[in-house]
């Protein structure tokens, strides 16, 4: 399906961006983590396998992610760095550390896709993206303005979907303390999401080389969880909105405070100029959030997804008590069912 697709308009690029894309769906068992890995590192294979033998010159446009690195003790290159050992110095693809079976899938991806450029000599770019925020597209093409709300995104505020800021700000709409996981000192790479899309046209518009597996950092600024949260709250006091912060029990497990510096010059020396989280743009996201507060569901906002074994353990109890109490319902109809009908006889 995939090649007879592809063979219709014969692409110069291949934009990659059908994959599952959030760590908590991955980790809330078995089946979704399973689902995750084959979804993402399957999908990705045949894509390559359909470029080697129908499209071996177009580019491929990955997305990745800022989670394949985790958070070493050390700056953050894009993609590959050069190390001395023992008297030798060699460039080699930069150290992964993923927080979960999503982010591992990610990593498997860019693995896979370096091999293929290896030994295929096929291009790629893989965009290792940030956490993204924001919901309209409005100044994207050539500054020009537009506010129709037919390109505004979906927002997710959930605990499995939803990214912190969007997050903060629908939980600040609706006067539910913002949720920082553990002491919010975890540092993260962002860029909003008019960013993603400008990234993406760059990266089309200047190919790798044949052969080449080319990495981009695609963010541009980097904030702990914790000044997410105060810049929301700052930002709610001018719209009269009384935001609070909690500290939840963190239900990842990673480190709470680390260094973080990653670098993001490639895109830059392509011509990227960021949209960085300035007042204004918090002061819309929020009026966004306050417009739309009464299509909110409250009971998606705590986290619900653990990381943690215990946790997860009691997760499986639950999920299996109630599919106990399913079955036994299901028997106690049924004989029910067999009564009435002996009865009717």
């Amino acid at each position: 399906f995939l090649s007879k697709t592809l063979r219709q308009f014969e692409p110069e690029s291949i934009v990659h961006f059908g994959e599952q894309r959030a760590a908590p769906f991955s980790m809330i068992d078995r089946e979704h983590a399973v689902m995750t890995q084959v979804n993402n590192v399957v999908g990705t294979l045949n894509i390559l396998y359909a470029m080697k033998e129908d499209f071996p010159d177009s580019h491929l446009v990955k997305l990745g992610t800022m989670g394949e690195y985790g958070t070493p003790n050390i700056d953050i290159e894009e993609g590959y760095i050069t190390i001395e050992h023992n008297g030798r110095k060699d460039t080699l693809p930069y150290p992964k550390q993923p927080g979960s079976f999503y982010h591992l899938s990610k990593v498997h991806d860019s693995h896979n896709i370096h091999f293929a450029c290896k030994i295929w000599g096929l291009r790629a770019t893989d965009l290792n993206q940030g956490v993204v925020y924001g919901v309209a597209l409005t100044g994207l093409l050539d500054d020009e303005i537009i506010n129709d709300e037919i390109l505004i995104n979906r927002l997710d505020y959930d605990g499995v979907f939803g990214t912190a800021l969007n997050r903060f700000c629908i939980q600040a709409a609706i006067g539910h303390p913002l949720t920082v996981y553990g002491t919010g000192g975890q540092t993260r790479a962002f860029l909003d999401i008019r960013d993603t899309v400008r990234c993406m046209e760059i990266a089309i518009a200047n190919p790798a080389e044949a052969g080449n597996f080319r990495v981009f950092n695609q963010f541009t600024e980097m904030f702990s969880v914790q000044k997410l949260a105060e810049l929301v709250k700052e930002a709610g006091k001018t719209m009269d909105l009384d935001v609070q912060i909690n500290h939840l029990d963190n239900p990842r497990v990673e480190l709470e405070q680390h260094y973080f510096n990653a670098k993001n010059t490639n895109l830059l020396e392509l011509g990227l100029k960021p949209h960085y989280l300035s007042d204004s743009l918090l002061d819309s996201l929020l009026n966004f959030a306050i417009k739309y507060r009464e299509r909110v569901d409250k009971n998606q906002i705590l986290p619900k997804v653990s990381w943690h074994r215990e946790k997860t353990q009691q997760l499986d109890t639950v999920k299996s008590t109630l599919i106990s109490k399913t079955e036994e319902n299901n028997k106690q109809s049924e004989a029910v069912k067999s009564t009435l009908a002996s009865k009717a006889e």
